[in-house]
């Protein structure tokens, strides 16, 4: 029995196309849907690096030139999942070298408002009757600004259209544009307002999703209420603390399938809550292959993340050198800002046989770390609901965190009162400074020291119920509650 019709509009989903953490939630929310009796269907552009990666793709539908558009065609293809994607193949628009967003030298693309506005129009397209497919949504579930203009686009459209969903991801990213770009946009004069897309003379395309979708959803409880005041808020607090009544935060979920230590293909011994001795041969098949030393007693930090300041990457930076003379040794993984990815190469270099930095991505060695360390680092300024200090606690590898975001919904501190009643899990702190993630750290490495402790915290992080079975539940229920006056027609 299908529950409920789902349009999911994204610039990327996993495996296809993913650059953070938005690509692994559209892959995984999708397919647990699907599972669940949605009928879930995404619609995303037909980037050049996608259609390499899709074995065939049928033609379903034209989509004739628009103002200032060019003609592109509607594809049809199934994710590995399963779950059927609409791919728009717009060649002049995403028929070119580079990622989704940049081109091969990491430079945005000028036209990135054109090409998202392609998508959005697209999408708003498929949610109303002037569709032309026979397929239509109930739901039209739209993601991060790249998909902002699709529920203005909507609520403009004549009657029947789909109920729509606006999810932030990271407010950080608003897709604010130069000018009153309205007419390409395809809305109506009157949208250029302080009520519509309009911000502080520019058009911000998540601004117009905000304002204008049926609900609001942002990735994780603490987010939905630190984004209503400033300084997360990011300059739209006062949107946002307007439309609390249609603001939800749902916590983002993993994949437990790819994310299991029992069954993870890339690490030197498997292991389960039960056999946790197993973790220390990965962790010294991590230390051999990091060109650290063989030292089994040696507390190993593992860090996996974009080296920006938002992720607190400074601070790990900052404190490399007291991690190195504790002594402690520290494995990380990631790419980002030029100068901190200097900083931390300089420290390995600096510090041979206790640090190792790599710059770059790789998927395999990202698992080697979280099963490799005893604990992984995440002191993030700013955290939206974050994915690592879910994987780690999965791994039986205690985070130490800032107290922020989807950190605090998904990291039991261990305190005194945590401790004793078993419920503890990892490690947060308050303050985004160095002083800070280091006295978190000392704590601890001071419960390192107590291995039946330890222990203790790393069965009751592996038990946690990460995966995207509750999750999915609730976006049901949230796409449920838009639906409740009755289904779209």
């Amino acid at each position: 029995m299908i529950l409920v019709r789902v349009l999911y509009a994204t610039p990327e989903c996993a495996p296809w196309v993913k650059t953070g953490g938005l690509g692994d939630v559209a892959g995984a929310l999708t397919s647990r849907l699907r599972d669940d009796d949605v009928d879930v269907r995404v619609v995303m552009p037909a980037y050049r690096s996608l259609r390499a990666k899709v074995d065939s793709a049928t033609r379903i539908a034209a989509l004739p030139p628009m103002a200032g558009f060019p003609s592109a065609v509607l594809l049809h293809a199934s994710l590995p999942t399963g779950v059927p994607a609409m791919l728009i193949d717009c060649p002049a628009l995403f028929n070119r070298d580079g990622g989704p967003y940049q081109d091969g030298a990491g430079r945005d693309f000028d036209d990135n408002a054109k090409r998202f506005a392609m998508l959005s129009r697209t999408a708003a397209l498929l949610a109303t009757a002037d569709s032309p497919l026979d397929w239509r949504p109930d739901v039209l579930h739209c993601n991060d600004w790249q998909t902002g203009p699709a529920p203005a686009l909507v609520r403009y459209a004549a009657a029947p259209r789909a109920r729509t969903l606006m999810t932030i991801h990271n407010l950080a990213f608003q897709g604010v544009f130069d000018g009153d770009l309205t007419p390409m946009l395809g809305l109506p004069s009157e949208a250029f307002g302080i009520e519509g897309v309009e911000y502080y003379g520019r058009t911000s395309f998540l601004k117009a999703g905000l304002m204008t979708a049926d609900a609001v959803s942002t990735v994780s409880p603490t987010y939905a209420r630190e984004i209503q005041r400033a300084p997360l808020g990011m300059g739209l607090e006062g949107v946002l603390a307007k439309r609390r009544e249609s603001l939800v935060g749902l916590l983002n979920g993993i994949d437990e399938d790819v994310w299991n230590p029992a069954n993870d293909p890339w690490l030197e011994a498997r292991y389960d809550a039960n056999t946790l001795d197993a973790k220390l041969h990965n962790k010294a098949s991590l230390q051999r292959e990091l060109g650290l030393d063989m030292r089994p007693d040696r507390p190993l930090l593992g860090v996996v993340s974009r080296l920006t300041p938002q992720k607190g990457s400074d601070l790990v930076a900052d404190i490399a050198g007291r991690i190195a003379a504790f002594p402690a040794q520290l494995a990380l993984l990631g790419t980002g800002e030029r100068a901190l990815e200097r900083a931390l190469l300089a420290a390995a270099q600096a510090h041979p046989g206790a640090i190792a930095a790599i710059v770059g991505f790789d998927e395999r060695l990202a698992h080697r770390i979280e099963a490799g360390a005893d604990m992984f680092l995440m002191p993030s300024r700013f955290e939206p609901s974050g994915l690592n200090q879910m994987y780690s606690q999965r791994y039986g590898t205690p985070p130490v965190a800032r107290a922020t975001g989807g950190l605090i919904d998904s990291i039991v501190d261990a305190t005194p009162e945590a401790l004793d009643d078993g419920s503890a899990t990892g490690f947060l702190f308050g303050d985004p400074t160095a002083d800070a993630l280091w006295a978190a750290m000392t704590r601890a490495l001071d419960v390192f020291r107590k291995p039946a402790v330890w222990r203790a915290i790393q069965v009751a992080g592996m038990k946690q119920p990460f995966g995207w079975g509750y999750r999915s539940r609730e976006y049901i229920a949230l796409y449920r509650s838009l639906l409740a006056d009755g289904p779209a027609s």
